[in-house]
């Protein structure tokens, strides 16, 4: 398919796409009640010209903001696009955001349309509308709770496809008009950033900066028409609006909609995807998922397990340094594919995948070698939001695990004199909405975007990333050390969910470590240790030998002046709705700092215990308090 990037936006590609597969191939597939759904290449055109035409019956007009919050699902994708269509962008809220986080939004972003998926997201902005005054309307799809709502600002979605379905008989022309009216150079999306050093910015993406990335990406790692997908992550990160909107418009291959999050695991086992992308965090809890589940396998099980892996490993050690693999390794290894490996992966829903990519974050090298050697194909990507996502990738013919890969077609990277990974490419955004200041400090003089990251380059072009440059920690021998080294090795353990690492100088180095509730507490469980909340759980002794031992083990694959000294256990569970993490899983090093300063302080001290005793004041106003005594281990 020829593209004008000068000409071309979203309305445009779906309308090429309903020409050429019409209602013979599946775009979209959704579940609901234990049934798959599928909605053609046809319909998906359709509902986006009536949802498009309602809006501009309405009053919608361009330049309008269209806020999308509730689940993933095919009415996302209707209504982002339809208000494109209209002249509008679009902006895509996280689900589980608190009501005072959707009404800064809203009210930072000039929106003045949302589309809400049910009463909860309606209510969180009914009770702050007086906030909101250039609110015009909320359209929700779902119905159920909202029988009694009388409030102006309400109509159904699916009154406002009937209108746009009258609108549609009246001016047949009208949509194909405000379609081709549409420009490459054209806003498309507004996208928040991860937030991992204050509040999200929003992103001023255009059509020209999404589908020249799509196509980047089409070029490094290919997908066709038959290929599948689930979409298992929030539309508000911007890798889930690359892979569900923007190259499945180009590509042509078809997004699933799991029924929720509790099934999406069991979901995507039914549709076997040949392409995934996913934050670490997920491909974590898949490893650690395995191995806990092998704690309480039959002997068999574990004793295949335990024989297999390490072949799989030696294989994936071989792969992930470039090396050719002997053949008695290939012999071996192709026998734990068949006793093992094969059933592992259609147990997981990963039988058919070709292209895993993970993005987001750093991914721990033990988690990589993990999936290579269960025989996932699991490549990393680099990028930024501010960028169309991504920078460099993993080719599938040379995965080097201690690097990101090379960089896509048609973008550009460089290290600064101060290590900092500058890139560009026709990816780069427009600038922050409403934040010209926060744009030029993004941006250098010549047009390159900083990244606040380090890295390297090597000699045949591969990225590095080390770590956040505000983040390196200083070692006692004045050597720098990338903290996310060691909290990805930490967060392996299926018993750590959370790792921060801290200090660095003569103090050494101390971790707070958040332990995996479900995890630790069925082996407490096993044990017959009794506890009634999370911070019994993580105060008790055993919980803090048990965790010690983790920790021993990734000292023991540390130089000296690396390993951790101190350790102490969170004492309750790291919270976005708290601003301990992002609403995409980060950590943010920032806001711990203050909210844990007295246990950071006893492990700077070297102490033994710290009693807490305090309130817990959460961002949606509700209060709790937590009293509980923690202790700090020395390894």
């Amino acid at each position: 398919m020829q593209i004008d990037l000068n000409d071309m936006t979203f309305p445009k590609l779906l309308k090429l796409n309903a020409e050429r597969f019409g209602g013979n191939k599946a775009a979209l597939r959704s579940k609901g009640l234990g049934i798959w759904q599928t909605c053609s290449w046809q319909q998906y055109h359709d509902n986006v010209r009536r949802l498009a035409l309602g809006l501009h019956a309405l009053g919608f007009t361009a330049g309008d903001k269209l806020a999308i919050i509730g689940s993933n699902r095919p009415e996302s994708l209707f209504a982002g696009i339809a208000a494109q269509a209209a002249g509008g962008l679009a902006v895509s809220l996280y689900r589980d955001a608190t009501p005072r986080e959707v009404a800064d939004d809203l009210d930072r972003f000039d929106v003045s349309w949302v589309i809400a998926e049910d009463q909860e997201q309606v209510d969180k902005i009914l009770d702050r509308k007086e906030r909101l005054p250039k609110l015009r309307k909320i359209i929700y799809i779902r119905k159920r709770g909202l029988r009694n709502y009388r409030d102006e600002l309400l109509t159904s979605f699916e009154a406002l496809q009937e209108l746009g379905a009258r609108q549609a008989a009246r001016q047949p022309q009208l949509f194909d008009s405000l379609v081709a009216a549409g420009k490459g150079d054209d806003t498309a999306i507004i996208c928040l950033t991860s937030g991992t050093t204050g509040q999200p910015k929003g992103a001023l993406l255009s059509f020209k900066n999404l589908i020249s990335m799509s196509i980047a990406l089409n070029e490094g790692d290919p997908r066709s028409e038959t290929d599948e997908f689930v979409s298992l992550l929030p539309l508000a990160w911007f890798g889930e609006q690359l892979m569900s909107v923007a190259a499945p418009l180009l590509a042509g291959y078809t997004v699933n909609f799991p029924e929720t999050a509790e099934t999406a695991l069991a979901d995507l086992r039914e549709i076997g995807p040949q392409i995934m992308l996913s934050p670490p965090k997920l491909w974590e809890s898949i490893a650690a998922t395995v191995r806990v589940r092998m704690m309480d396998a039959t002997p068999f099980k574990k004793f295949m397990f335990n024989t297999c892996m390490p072949i799989g490993e030696k294989y994936a050690d071989c792969r992930l340094t470039g090396r050719t693999p002997p053949l008695s390794l290939q012999v071996g290894r192709f026998f734990a594919n068949m006793l093992l490996f094969r059933a592992l992966r259609d147990r997981l829903g990963l039988s058919r995948i070709r292209s895993a990519l993970t993005g987001g974050a750093s991914l721990g090298s033990d988690t990589l070698r993990f999936f290579h050697a269960i025989g996932v194909n699991l490549k990393q990507l680099y990028g930024q939001t501010e960028i169309a996502g991504i920078v460099c990738m993993h080719r599938n013919d040379g995965i080097n695990g201690s690097t990101v890969g090379l960089p896509l077609p048609g973008t550009e990277i460089r290290i600064d004199e101060n290590g900092e990974i500058q890139s560009r490419s026709a990816g780069l955004f427009q600038g922050y909405y409403g934040d010209q200041e926060a744009t030029s400090r993004a941006l250098t003089g010549d047009g390159w975007l900083r990244s606040g990251d380090s890295g390297t380059l090597d000699a045949q072009g591969h990225l590095t990333v080390v770590d956040r440059i505000s983040d390196l920690l200083t070692l006692s021998d004045g050597s720098r050390l990338p903290p996310q080294l060691i909290e990805n090795r930490l967060r392996f353990s299926p018993f750590i969910a959370e790792a921060v690492l801290l200090g660095g100088g003569s103090s050494g180095l101390f971790a707070l470590v958040g332990i995996n509730s479900r995890v630790v507490g069925k082996w407490a469980g096993d044990k017959k240790l009794s506890y009634m909340t999370f911070a019994d759980l993580a105060s008790r002794p055993e919980v803090n030998e048990l965790v010690a031992a983790e920790v021993a083990k990734v000292n023991q694959t540390l130089p000296q002046q690396a390993r951790i000294a101190r350790f102490a256990i969170f004492y309750k569970e790291l919270d976005a709705d708290e601003g301990e993490l992002t609403r995409n899983g980060k950590t943010r090093r920032q806001t711990l700092a203050v909210l844990y300063a007295e246990l950071i302080e006893a492990l700077q001290a070297g102490r033994e215990k710290v009693e807490i005793d305090k309130d817990i004041i959460f961002q949606d106003g509700k209060s709790g308090h937590i009293r509980t005594t923690v202790t700090i281990k020395s390894t």
